[in-house]
Parts: C-alpha cells; sequence; structure tokens
C-alpha cells in the first residue's frame, strides 16, 4: 500500500565520470520539496519544479510517476539541451481530494545516465471552503485599462464564520470582497479583483491570502493570472551588443509594432547615447537601425533598460533590457 505521508527521499544513480565537480543534484534540482499549506477545495494549486540540465549532453527525461492521486505531474519537457531548463508542474487535486494529502513524484532520467529524482509535495485540503472558480484568471487584458474578475467563497461549518481580509502582493492587484448570503451554518462571500492600469506588460502570476476568522487554519490561498498585452511591444526584448569600448557604436535592429500608427520620439538608454533616423509618418510598425555609444558607462557587465517613447498627445512608453560588456580602453 503507497503511504502519500512518506518523508522525501532523493535516489540517485550516476556513475562518477558523469557527475561533476560541484554535486550536479543541487544544480538539476534545486527544490525537491514543497509544501502548498492549507488550500479551498477546488483552488487551482500547482507548483513548478524547476529542473535544470547541467551536463554537457542532453538529459532525457522518461517519465514521473506519481504515488498519489492527489497529485498530477505535468513535464513541459521530456528533453532538455546542455544548459537549458524546463519545469516539472505538480498539480493538486484538490476537487476530489480533501484533508492532508502528499505524493511523491518519482523522476525517471534515462540519460545521460539512468537516474531517479524524487520530489515531494504536502498540503492540506479543508473540506469546509470552497472556491468557485478556483481561481481568478484575468486572460489577456490591455495595459493602462483597468480590469476586474471574480470569484465566489463557499462555506459550510460555523455558523459564526467570516472573512477577516483579503490581500494582494502587488499594488496593482486590489481585492475587495463582501458577504453575499449567510444561514443554516453556510456562508457565501464574494472576492472582487481589480487589475489597475498600472499593471505591468506580460504574464503575471501571483495569489492573494483570504485571511478568515478560524484558529487553525486563517490563511487560504487564491491564486490570480493574466496576460497584460502592452499597446506597444519591443522586438527583440533582450537587445545582446556584445563587447563595446567606450565611445564605440553599435548598429542594432528594433522592430516596434503598435495597434495604431504612431511616431517615435525617443529611445533612450542610462549612460548611452543612442541615435535613429524617425520614420517621416506615423505607422503601426517601425523597422528601426538605432545606433548605441557608450559615453557614461562604467567598465564591465551592463544589464539595464532601453525605454521607447512615441509622440503625440497620447504618448505611450515601452521597454526591453540592453545587455553588453565594457571593456577598458
Amino acid at each position: 500500500m503507497i503511504r502519500s505521508t512518506c518523508l522525501a527521499t532523493v535516489s540517485f544513480f550516476l556513475l562518477p565520470s558523469l557527475v561533476a565537480a560541484a554535486d550536479w543534484r543541487a544544480t538539476a534540482f534545486p527544490v525537491k520539496k514543497h509544501d502548498f499549506g492549507t488550500v479551498a477545495v477546488a483552488a487551482k494549486t500547482e507548483f513548478e519544479f524547476p529542473i535544470h540540465n547541467p551536463f554537457k549532453t542532453t538529459m532525457q527525461i522518461r517519465t514521473v510517476r506519481a504515488s498519489c492521486g492527489c497529485t498530477t505531474p505535468i513535464l513541459k519537457d521530456k528533453s532538455i539541451k546542455p544548459g537549458e531548463s524546463t519545469t516539472l508542474v505538480a498539480r493538486f487535486n484538490t476537487g476530489t481530494f480533501r484533508g492532508k494529502r502528499g505524493a511523491t513524484l518519482t523522476v525517471v532520467i534515462e540519460r545521460p545516465q539512468y537516474s531517479e529524482v524524487r520530489l515531494r509535495v504536502d498540503g492540506y485540503i479543508r473540506k469546509d471552503m470552497v472556491f468557485h472558480p478556483g481561481a481568478v484568471e484575468f486572460g489577456a487584458v490591455e495595459q493602462s485599462k483597468p480590469a476586474v474578475n471574480k470569484s465566489k467563497v463557499l462555506y459550510a461549518g460555523r455558523s459564526d464564520w467570516k472573512i477577516m481580509d483579503v490581500t494582494s502582493n502587488q499594488p496593482w492587484i486590489v481585492p475587495q470582497f463582501a458577504e453575499v448570503s449567510r444561514g443554516g451554518g453556510r456562508v457565501n462571500y464574494e472576492i472582487s479583483v481589480n487589475l489597475t492600469d498600472k499593471a505591468p506588460a506580460g504574464f503575471f502570476q501571483d495569489e492573494l491570502l483570504v485571511l478568515t476568522n478560524d484558529r487553525s487554519m486563517p490563511r487560504v490561498p487564491l491564486k490570480v493570472s493574466g496576460d497584460v498585452k502592452s499597446p506597444l511591444s519591443i522586438s527583440p526584448q533582450s537587445i545582446a551588443l556584445g563587447s563595446v569600448k567606450p565611445g564605440e557604436t553599435v548598429k542594432q535592429k528594433i522592430i516596434l509594432i503598435g495597434r495604431e500608427p504612431f511616431n517615435i520620439d525617443a529611445i533612450t538608454v542610462e549612460g548611452w547615447k543612442v541615435d535613429f533616423k524617425p520614420a517621416p509618418a506615423p505607422k503601426k510598425t517601425h523597422v528601426v537601425f538605432a545606433e548605441f555609444t557608450p559615453v557614461d558607462a562604467k567598465p564591465g557587465p551592463q544589464k539595464t533598460a532601453i525605454t521607447i517613447q512615441t509622440a503625440g498627445e497620447n504618448s505611450l512608453k515601452a521597454e526591453a533590457i540592453l545587455t553588453a560588456e565594457i571593456r577598458d580602453r
């Protein structure tokens, strides 16, 4: 009989010739266990275990086994190239299981040499509290435009049970809650989540904390996610200029795409002079050959923001990352 609450262990079988001087296991599997804590019924509860290939050959994963049906393992990539990474998603099945649950996920590695790695997840699924839906998922939303989404909290148990607060980790994710009904040991709440116009562009995944008056399990997480689409996008998002000496100019092609026709007003990078030829008329897509010259950048590796601003009354800003190695004269 498989016990879901067994202790986490990790077993490895690798030839010594394949093991780097440093412990490869700490690099390949930097996180080996996770505690979901207390979660509600039907709450979307997942954790991503990072997997990195530290070898000079491809790491091939044959399969992943779960010791308990309370957790479903989802491997994003079975084949990992040298130096690259992937993730193993552990999905806690809160819709069908209750109480204290846990699972050992056994990762079977086929190459470069057969080995097994065991990861562990644990948590407590409370049976008296349900989120509907199990997560607040905004999907794709336009940047600078507020958005609202909701989830219900359904409780069955104590007649005096209540939600005391709902807190957020981000200032641009603002939750509110209100009691909808109460009676017969059942209490219903509605949680409204406001995504403000300050939300940064890109995908986000965070969680709210629902604080109740339960003494033993007062904190229950509620996942919130979305993809904030900028009205102005930059490609590439990471601009690598390589090795550059002070005063040397490097030309880089940048593609800008907007929802509406626009002109470029400025391209700025702290410590750099940026020259470009503006387009004669507004358009939705600009292909810019910008010239970057370090004028006040310190020697050594550089990683800084490049900001592009459009002209006009409804000016937009977009950012990318510029990397370079500033060498001494």
